[in-house]
């Protein structure tokens, strides 16, 4: 099968720079604003608390602040997942990733969980803003991934994403292809795990159209030497592993 080519700008398309570590400071904060400004990241994915810091570095240019809701457990309540979202909207957030209630989803909860995702679903499209909804697969089996994408898309969710990459793993390229399948129009995010050029084209095959990373600058600085090369290609082999 031929190889299909891919660019360094479309790689940059997919990739939502993360700025969620407990421990990033604002200078941190401002110099990942400033490298995906410089490569044209998609987005730069930070703590709700940093929202207005972000909104202001990126004023201007087209690399979108997203935010996180109910993370990384999912474990608070539904009232406070829709202030959350209501708040990053108000806040700038065009995008915001919500972790699903993992416990209540594994109780055999659906009606909760399917109510959660549609209440959030619903504060975010009000303020103009996508939902992007967490399973946190490494919780889930097969058939737990597919009725969670269900959910997701019965909630009324514009993507399912893999993980908080707080849990033991992150996305793999197993899962993913199930969530590509089972998308049903959503669009799939994979996070945790995705650090390296070779990973990133492994789950952009898939048909994966996002990717939660902190690693952007090592992987857009490797693609820019393999596209000058003529040697930048989708391939479905690289290591995922844990983390953001």
């Amino acid at each position: 099968m031929e190889k299909k080519k891919i660019t360094v700008q479309e790689i940059a398309d997919a990739l939502d720079h993360s700025l969620l570590r407990p421990d990033i400071t604002v200078k941190e904060l401002k110099e990942g604003c400033d490298l995906a400004k410089e490569y044209k990241c998609v987005s730069v994915c930070v703590r709700p608390s940093d929202l207005p810091i972000v909104v202001e570095e990126l004023k201007g240019t087209k690399v979108l602040p997203t935010t996180v809701i109910g993370f990384p457990h999912g474990t608070c309540t539904t009232e406070t997942k829709v202030f959350e979202t209501k708040d990053a909207v108000a806040k700038g957030a065009v995008e915001v990733d919500m972790v699903m209630n993992i416990g209540r989803f594994l109780s055999g909860e659906y009606d909760y969980v399917l109510d959660e995702i549609k209440q959030v679903a619903k504060a975010a499209h009000d303020g103009g803003a996508l939902l992007k909804v967490i399973f946190e697969n490494y919780y889930l089996n097969d058939d737990q991934i597919i009725k969670a994408s269900e959910l997701a898309k019965a909630g009324g969710a514009d993507f399912s994403k893999t993980s908080t990459g707080y849990a033991g793993g992150g996305a793999t390229i197993h899962d993913l292809k199930i969530m590509v399948e089972h998308a049903d129009g959503m669009k799939v995010k994979a996070a945790g795990g995705v650090k390296t050029l070779d990973a990133a084209l492994a789950v952009l095959s898939t048909g994966t159209v996002r990717i939660g990373t902190r690693s952007s600058k090592a992987i857009l600085e490797e693609a820019v030497e393999r596209e000058k090369k003529g040697e930048l290609f989708l391939s479905d082999e690289g290591e995922l592993g844990t983390g953001y």
